[in-house]
């Protein structure tokens, strides 16, 4: 293994297209001597979440292969990555993976691999996402042009000869060929079943992917539920993670508007973070 710089902070960020549907992932080290290594990839039929967890997932997994034995801090826009692995995890293993609700834990798969590779040196901290943070910005544009299939140039300015790993980094494109010569009758026929099995797979994917969508749904309106019943005052950044936007579409609906079951008002600003309240409305 060659000598490597020091790696001082990561950047990670999902995006997905339809939420569920065609997502991407990115990630970016930063090295003590300014170098630069950037990872990203694809999955046809995912949700947003899972995206920001896969990007967790491959940035640790260079970490580790690195082995370094200093802390770096991770940076995420992420409340849900943040709270799950810094806050609900703990709970949710301890009740053999429920929620506090007795819901089936969600993306349980994606959080066993994160409990997996979590480490001591590892700072999980959150950063609002689109306000010009340069890491969290080029993360994001990472991770949507995987989403959309869109080429991008991904810097690698330190030398990683150690992390030629597939499952590191998932390439958009593939060229399939055969590995031995065919018929075109016995082509055609392979080709059929094989559209067949992949169109069963992808109902059988897609169906799994609402019924998952619907359940996430289910639980974040129960929260917004139990904010609203204890009062609590929520950030702008915490809101849009509630609701599964972009903090500037919160921030752009003036001081008091209504979304779903709830009344969403401006309470104050506290240094840079505008407070809301939600309120069941009435009716």
């Amino acid at each position: 293994m060659s000598s490597l710089p020091l790696i001082t902070s990561i950047y990670t960020d999902g995006a997905c297209t339809g939420n569920p549907g065609p997502g991407g992932w990115g990630a970016v080290l930063y090295f003590e001597d300014r170098s630069v290594y950037e990872i990203g990839g694809a999955e046809a039929e995912t949700t947003n979440n899972r995206m920001e967890m896969q990007a967790a997932i491959a940035a640790l997994r260079l970490f580790h292969s690195s082995g370094q034995s200093q802390p770096i801090t991770l940076y995420t826009d992420s409340q849900y990555l943040i709270k799950g692995i810094t806050e609900w995890l703990k709970g949710w293993k301890k009740k053999g993976w429920k929620t506090a609700s007795g819901k089936k834990v969600l993306n349980q798969d994606l959080w066993e691999v994160l409990d997996e590779l979590n480490h001591s040196l590892v700072k999980w901290h959150h950063v609002r996402g689109h306000t010009g943070n340069v890491g969290n910005e080029r993360c994001d544009a990472i991770a949507r042009s995987f989403a959309n299939g869109d080429q991008i140039n991904l810097k690698k300015t330190v030398e990683f000869s150690f992390l030629d790993n597939s499952d590191t980094v998932i390439e958009v494109n593939q060229t399939i060929q055969s590995e031995t010569p065919k018929s075109k009758a016995t082509e055609d026929t392979s080709n059929m079943e094989e559209l067949e099995e992949r169109l069963q797979e992808d109902s059988r994917l897609g169906q799994g992917n609402r019924i998952e969508g619907l359940r996430h749904l289910i639980e974040s309106l129960r929260i917004a539920d139990e904010i609203a019943e204890k009062g609590y005052l929520i950030s702008s950044s915490e809101l849009a993670d509630l609701m599964n936007v972009n903090a500037s579409a919160v921030t752009s609906r003036g001081n008091h508007w209504s979304w779903r079951n709830w009344v969403v008002s401006r309470v104050r600003r506290e240094g840079n973070q505008i407070l809301w309240q939600l309120e069941r409305a009435e009716g």
